[in-house]
């Protein structure tokens, strides 16, 4: 009985239970026909068991220092300085949405945070310089999945966490990846704007307003150094890493920039204890779903059942490709990795697919999920910001999601994309 979870976790999603309620009670209630009562407890219990986890603190202090960047005028200056490189191409508007999304990704690695904090300085700009709103909203939603990518990395946190793999090789091997999912979304965008003759946002910057660009960007642009270089040089862990991005975020806005204000805290602190709060709480939902998906024995009957298909681990990963796109156009990314992780990921080891290559293949996949239609959290974000309807932004969005399939499957078959960096550094043998 308890292999009817997954369908009955799918009938409840369908028919709008939040994503939190579905993930307790499709379990609980097979689990309550089937007697089996104890489990019931230890279902619940692991609700809180799931949020007690060290590793995962990153994660609301990763989202504290984006709330405490934004809320300080630091993504002001990362845009500025975007547009002083690149305002002056055709479509530059566009581009610079897209550099903007790269650079903020490294402070704050959540994909909705970049929607609203740069959507809403953005798509306006881009309504004036002659832009519909539908391809403004959509290029702001196909450009935040870049945040989840380019570390530091929420899902990647989680990731790590249920998998039992290196934060930090993680985070190295996500690099490479979010910049050519930046510079493929930049090479649609030039297509488009000689065919469609988008226009040009600003004059060519000279080199002395670029370098003032630059030294107002400098700070920010520290955050991901001061991240990365701590992890990777032993000073601290992932964790302790997020806990110095916000004092370095508090030191920076309130007494270096002077653009954050004491009596901002207490609503920075609420958004973003309430934002936090909901991903820890879909983490331990999630956790407690992991545990009938063990219970079940779903992954070994699942593994055996894919071995009948075929053995080639190629074309395997070409179908997981495909199994995950359409899990992420309903499920979130957080999710969606702790279900799937323990179910896939031991199938494509056993077949010789390096745990890191595959981690990277799940999060890229799921993090283009939230920009997917129908459920696609990002746009439902950026239809807020810009008033423009869902539908209207999924269409406008589909040029984009061809250029981010396509990176899937080249970091899919391509390994060395995601594993260079790691393996250059130490990280991985």
């Amino acid at each position: 009985m308890l292999l009817w979870f997954l369908p009955v976790f799918l009938f409840l999603l369908l028919i709008g239970l939040p994503v939190f309620f579905c993930l307790l009670a499709a379990p609980g209630a097979l689990l309550w026909l089937a007697a089996q009562e104890r489990d019931i407890t230890l279902l619940y219990r692991n609700l809180y068991n799931g949020m007690d986890s060290f590793p995962l603190m990153a994660i609301p202090f990763f989202m504290l220092a984006g709330e405490l960047m934004n809320r300080g005028g630091i993504t002001l200056r990362l845009v500025e300085f975007a547009q002083a490189l690149m305002g002056h191409f055709r479509g530059g508007l566009a581009h610079v949405n897209v550099l903007s999304s790269m650079l903020f990704a490294g402070l704050s690695g959540s994909a909705v945070a970049d929607t609203s904090a740069l959507g809403s300085m953005l798509i306006p700009a881009m309504e004036k310089q002659g832009y519909t709103t539908r391809f403004a909203a959509a290029i702001t939603a196909a450009s935040s999945v870049i945040g989840p990518i380019i570390p530091p990395s929420g899902i990647m946190i989680i990731y790590a966490y249920v998998m039992g793999e290196s934060v930090a090789a993680l985070f190295l091997a996500g690099i490479v990846p979010g910049i050519l999912v930046g510079v493929g979304l930049m090479l649609m965008i030039k297509v488009m704007a000689d065919r469609y003759d988008f226009p040009v946002a600003t004059e060519k910057y000279t080199w002395k307003a670029r370098g003032q660009a630059s030294l107002k960007a400098f700070f920010p642009l520290m955050t991901p150094v001061i991240i990365l270089g701590g992890i990777l040089g032993g000073v601290f862990t992932p964790t302790e890493a997020a806990a110095v991005a916000v004092a370095y975020a508090l030191v920076i806005g309130l007494f270096v920039l002077n653009t954050l204000k004491f009596r901002e805290l207490p609503d920075v602190l609420t958004r973003a204890g309430i934002t936090s709060a909901v991903v820890l709480l879909l983490v331990g939902a999630a956790m407690s779903f992991k545990t009938v998906v063990s219970l079940s024995h779903a992954p070994e009957l699942l593994a055996q059942w894919i071995l009948t298909l075929t053995e080639n681990p190629l074309l395997l990963l070409f179908l997981i490709n495909l199994l995950l796109f359409v899990v992420g156009m309903f499920l979130d990314a957080g999710p969606a990795i702790i279900i799937l992780g323990p179910i896939l990921g031991p199938v494509f080891l056993g077949l010789g697919v390096e745990p890191i290559h595959f981690a990277i293949i799940m999060s890229v996949n799921l993090t283009v999920g939230l920009a997917t239609p129908p459920m696609g959290l990002v746009l439902f974000v950026a239809a807020a910001v810009s008033r423009e309807k869902v539908a209207t932004i999924a269409k406008a969005i589909l040029p984009f999601l061809a250029v981010e399939i396509f990176v899937i499957f080249l970091i899919t078959f391509v390994p060395a994309i995601s594993l260079t960096v790691p393996r250059l550094t130490g990280f991985l043998n």
